[in-house]
């Protein structure tokens, strides 16, 4: 995840949709945060805290999720927060997400 102060960047989704843009590492996020300005940084969450607070916000406001996007303009895939519950859990082996 990349902060700037006490927001992120909530660019908009290729639906139109505006997505939060979180990294599966933190050499990724870090390389979008040079590429997005020095006021950025990277930081770490835990997956149960991304998981059991940061997905349900996301929901509550209608944001899609985004994962690993890069460059300058920051693109990449988007989902919904259902969408990426699934695939969590799936990668997990755990049983579906059903909201």
């Amino acid at each position: 995840m990349l902060k700037s102060g006490r927001c992120s960047p909530t660019p908009v989704s290729s639906s139109g949709q505006p997505a939060f843009p979180y990294w599966s590492s933190k050499t990724r996020a870090q390389r979008a945060a040079q590429l997005w300005g020095s006021q950025f940084r990277a930081v770490s969450m835990p997956l149960d805290h991304w998981r059991s607070a940061a997905l349900p916000d996301l929901a509550k406001d209608d944001f899609r999720v985004g994962i690993n996007w890069s460059g300058q303009r920051p693109t990449g895939w988007d989902f919904t927060v259902g969408e990426a519950v699934n695939r969590l859990i799936h990668a997990l082996g755990e049983p579906p997400y059903d909201r």
